[in-house]
């Protein structure tokens, strides 16, 4: 697969990720909860020895994923409810991104904290080398955000000020999504990949957003737009890449971890506790 030339090089030899046991767990379809604890029991099997985890996943049924820190306010509770979208929050901050069943692409890797640079922006540069490189075999050029552009609305988290760590670009326009949980012995990455805007629902799931559907596509553009190809071929694009740069074989989860993750999604993620909490 070719280089993507606004990626940052690989890491040195230390940090080179394929040469440790990976899983590639293929796209799967589940509930916003599960995806999140799912995330947090990958993180628990690497690092006490288990396999790294590279997924794809998407949201059934659509999903709200609040930022860690976000308020409850900023959602239009009954617009949500009266649409059939879940909300959750997820353990990574940053704004509220609806992730609709065939808009969004969202990927996850885990792997133990030792064997990923201490730096924030070094860790982030090493693991969206995959994304870069599925983006680029769709035939989208994308980079890190290098220009500042204000807010639009801050509680949504493609209409915030753009970060140089995490967001991904298309001529200034945001494609993708991505944050960090760091723990002491693992971390986690997950991002979210528009393929194609869900702009009237994406912007009815916050209260009173401001922003006119115009404004959302002069923001964030999508795979669609720029290449055109199918979702499968999307999808599939991003499994390649998750898989050869990590030396992935392909994988799924245990029966114990789809346990826990089930027992997981119930007291944590799917609570209103920890939904609606301040």
């Amino acid at each position: 697969m070719g280089r993507n030339p606004f990626a940052v090089p690989h890491q040195p030899s230390d940090m080179d990720l394929a040469g440790k046991d990976w899983r590639l767990v293929r796209e799967e379809e589940r509930e916003g909860p599960v995806n999140m604890a799912l995330d947090g029991i990958a993180a628990e099997t690497a690092a006490s020895g288990g396999p790294r985890t590279v997924r794809v996943y998407r949201w059934k049924p659509p999903t709200l994923s609040l930022g860690y820190h976000q308020s409850i306010d900023s959602v239009d509770w009954d617009y949500c409810a009266r649409e059939g979208i879940a909300v959750t929050r997820r353990p990574t901050g940053g704004g509220g991104i609806y992730h609709d069943s065939y808009g969004d692409i969202s990927y996850s890797i885990v792997v133990p904290a030792e064997e990923v640079p201490g730096d924030l922006m070094e860790s982030y540069e090493l693991l969206l080398e995959p994304v870069f490189d599925a983006l680029e075999s769709m035939g989208v050029f994308a980079h890190l955000a290098e220009e500042e552009r204000p807010a639009l609305h801050q509680p949504a988290c493609y209409l915030r000020e753009l970060n140089p760590a995490h967001d991904v670009v298309v001529e200034g326009r945001k494609i993708s999504g991505n944050a960090q949980h760091r723990q002491r012995d693992s971390v986690i990455q997950h991002g979210s990949i528009t393929y194609e805007r869900a702009t009237e629902r994406h912007l009815s799931t916050f209260a009173d957003p401001g922003v006119s559907p115009g404004e959302f596509e002069g923001r964030v553009t999508s795979i669609r737009e720029q290449s055109g190809i199918d979702r499968e071929a999307a999808v599939s694009a991003l499994e390649s890449a998750l898989a050869e740069w990590t030396d992935a074989d392909e994988g799924d989860w245990t029966e114990e971890e789809l346990a826990a993750a089930r027992d997981l999604a119930d007291e944590k993620f799917a609570s209103e506790e920890w939904t609606r909490r301040h």
